[in-house]
């Protein structure tokens, strides 16, 4: 069953880069925490949107957002993505299992072999997903996809967080 707006959302932790255990539930943020799923070190895509993210997290860091990018790779893929994407303004985990993947909502692809970028596909990962958790724990928003394609773009993200915090907008989409 599909996590829904306005409903506590699963517990999330994961290791980071930095040597750290990240727990969504240890998150203080003013607004809201961002959790972005990327597919992995084999997705051009997910390269592209990632530095996108970087040079913008200060904007997010602006309006009280916690953010973290995360995937279902493995600590060295992880580590590889982060150097070779230049990501050092992220905080970046790995090894999310595929089961907590399923547990969100998002959805989960098997290996096809080599990719565009040259890298092998693992065996099983997560496609991408953005989301927006309120301080109490509740899911805001939810940006789920079955491809690599048609995310939401940051700076749309950040004009949105604008009008959301300006207006004390409600979650939408809990019926």
């Amino acid at each position: 069953m599909p996590i829904k707006p306005r409903q506590p959302v699963p517990a999330l932790e994961f290791d980071t880069l930095d040597g750290e255990r990240w727990s969504l539930a240890a998150q203080q943020p003013q607004h809201f925490t961002m959790i972005v799923v990327y597919r992995g070190l084999h997705c051009p895509i997910c390269r592209r949107y990632l530095t996108e993210l970087n040079g913008m997290i200060e904007e997010f860091d602006k309006r009280g957002v916690v953010t973290v990018v995360t995937s279902t790779d493995s600590e060295a893929r992880a580590r590889q993505a982060m150097d070779q994407w230049g990501l050092g303004k992220l905080e970046v985990g790995y090894g999310v299992s595929i089961e907590k993947a399923r547990e969100w909502g998002l959805y989960i692809s098997t290996s096809r072999g080599m990719t565009s970028a040259n890298v092998e596909e693992p065996a099983l990962f997560a496609e991408p997903g953005l989301f927006l958790v309120k301080p109490d724990g509740t899911l805001f928003w939810a940006s789920i996809s079955t491809m690599p394609f048609g995310r939401p773009h940051f700076n749309e993200i950040v004009q949105s967080l604008d009008f959301v915090i300006s207006k004390n907008y409600p979650a939408r989409g809990e019926a």
